[in-house]
């Protein structure tokens, strides 16, 4: 560990809402306080979903300006994939599209008629998925937002852009872009070739730790900061700050974070490129540290939020002490099944895929939310195995963060359905590691990935779920979806 002690911002951004939590960091110990929440989420305009990035960038203002007066650093992390479009003067080309926009439907089909599946797979190690940057790019081709644009920012990158001035992507967010070369942790000129991204649009690479710039003269006006603040590249993709968060004391541990999506894996040395990892649809995505976050992504609380939306927001803990109540595991439905990606009536589009697999849909609330839990348990079952299958890595607990860790009903099946201890939370994990990556660059914190885990794990609440439950039941489950 370091000496003395430093107060940094961490902004986090989720799909539903962003948040500045300010941290005190001294070795050993970190504390915080949440010093702004504000809502986010899309903007329907002319039948395109985009995102309101004005409306994040003054809520982040106005949480550093909370946060304040004194602040040591500031580091941004937020959800992957989506991005704005800078004209050669630096100006925004039109509010960034948002992942759930329809306007990659056979998006990746014409790519890979392009660029095969298995050569993109080859060179990024990325999963399919319709929403990755490669696929945007793709169905943006021949706009004029594109034909203008100079350089490609992803949303932490423009951010900051705007806080000082800098241009440049951090590798981490990068590697969900389909984009970048898996094994040197750079662009590939060869992608880039081969699907005309145009020369410049892709920024200079920088790894965590990396100091970009400071806040602007102005941004300090506002905010009332005294400068300089220097902003920190964190692990700008959420799930890479989420990882460096997870309070593991060993290397043999799956995680699980959890919000609108679960993403579920390992934390490897080195990607695996395989074909059997491929077809299972496994991601290597850049970590900090140089390590390879190996994980799948599946719907996560995204199911059960449009539930909630759907009802008109019910008492939700109501709705989980009833669903625990049912029995289970019943129905069950694919959690990655692309068909849950948009917005719209998830209820009455679960009971359609439990019919069309040939399971009794259900048919109360309680009985709908027992079905996205289980479904849900099961998808981090199912992860987690082929994870440390396809990898060779040895897992001994699942360690579950984010949002999902205080879903007691979840994390509890979670235990059951891998037949492993879970540790939950901390909820903030991904506030953790952006704010310990920063602190580890003012010179704090000192050490590897351990070392920032070990001041998570002394200073985070944490809950033990014990596997329990008939481990057939899950094994049945998952055969049945296996065979519809």
């Amino acid at each position: 560990m370091g000496g003395g002690a430093v107060r940094v911002a961490a902004v986090d951004l989720g799909a539903s809402s962003g948040r500045v939590m300010a941290f005190d960091i001294a070795p050993g110990r970190a504390t915080f306080v949440e010093a702004h929440r504000f809502p986010n989420g899309p903007v329907r305009l002319g039948g395109t979903l985009h995102w309101d990035v004005l409306g994040l960038y003054r809520g982040v203002l106005d949480g550093l300006r909370a946060a304040g007066p004194r602040l040591d650093a500031v580091g941004i992390d937020s959800w992957a994939v989506d991005y704005g479009l800078l004209d050669a003067t630096g100006a925004l080309l039109g509010n960034p599209v948002h992942y759930r926009d329809r306007r990659t439907d056979g998006v990746p089909e014409a790519v890979h008629a392009r660029v095969p599946a298995a050569d993109l797979y080859r060179v990024t190690g990325l999963q399919v998925l319709p929403f990755n940057t490669v696929y945007q790019l793709a169905a943006a081709r021949g706009t004029p937002q594109l034909a203008a644009a100079r350089r490609l920012l992803l949303i932490p990158d423009l951010l900051a852009h705007w806080l000082t001035g800098a241009g440049v992507t951090e590798v981490t967010n990068a590697s969900t872009t389909g984009l970048l070369d898996a094994r040197t942790r750079t662009w590939s000129a060869e992608l880039s070739a081969r699907l005309d991204i145009a020369d410049g649009l892709l920024t200079p690479l920088v790894e965590p730790g990396t100091e970009v710039g400071t806040l602007h003269e102005h941004v300090l006006a506002e905010t009332g900061l005294t400068g300089p603040v220097p902003v920190v590249a964190v692990g700008s993709h959420d799930t890479a700050s989420a990882v460096v968060g997870v309070p593991a004391a060993t290397r043999n541990f799956a995680y699980v974070a959890t919000g609108t999506w679960s993403l579920v894996g390992v934390e490897l040395d080195a990607p695996v490129l395989t074909e059997a990892g491929r077809a299972a649809n496994f991601s290597n995505e850049a970590g900090v540290d140089g390590t390879v976050r190996y994980l799948r992504n599946v719907m996560g609380l995204w199911l059960l939020q449009e539930c909630l939306r759907e009802w008109g927001d019910p008492d939700l803990a109501g709705l989980l002490d009833a669903a625990g109540a049912e029995p289970g595991p019943a129905a069950v439905v694919d959690a990655g099944d692309p068909a849950f990606i948009p917005p719209g009536n998830m209820p009455a589009r679960i009971r359609e895929a439990c019919a069309r697999t040939g399971q009794a849909p259900p048919s109360t609330r309680a009985a709908i939310v027992r079905c996205v839990v289980d479904s849900l348990a099961l998808a981090h079952r199912r992860a987690v195995r082929q994870a440390a299958e396809l990898s060779g890595r040895q897992v001994d607990v699942v360690h579950v963060v984010g949002g999902g860790a205080r879903n007691r009903l979840l994390c509890q099946l979670t235990a059951d359905a891998c037949g492993l201890p879970v540790v939950a939370g901390p909820v903030e994990a991904a506030a953790y590691g952006n704010a310990l990556v920063q602190a580890r660059a003012l010179g704090v914190v000192t050490g590897g990935l351990r070392d920032l885990r070990d001041v998570v794990r002394s200073s985070a609440g944490l809950v033990r779920y014990e596997a329990g439950g008939d481990p057939r039941a899950w094994r049945a489950a998952e055969e049945r979806l296996a065979g519809s």
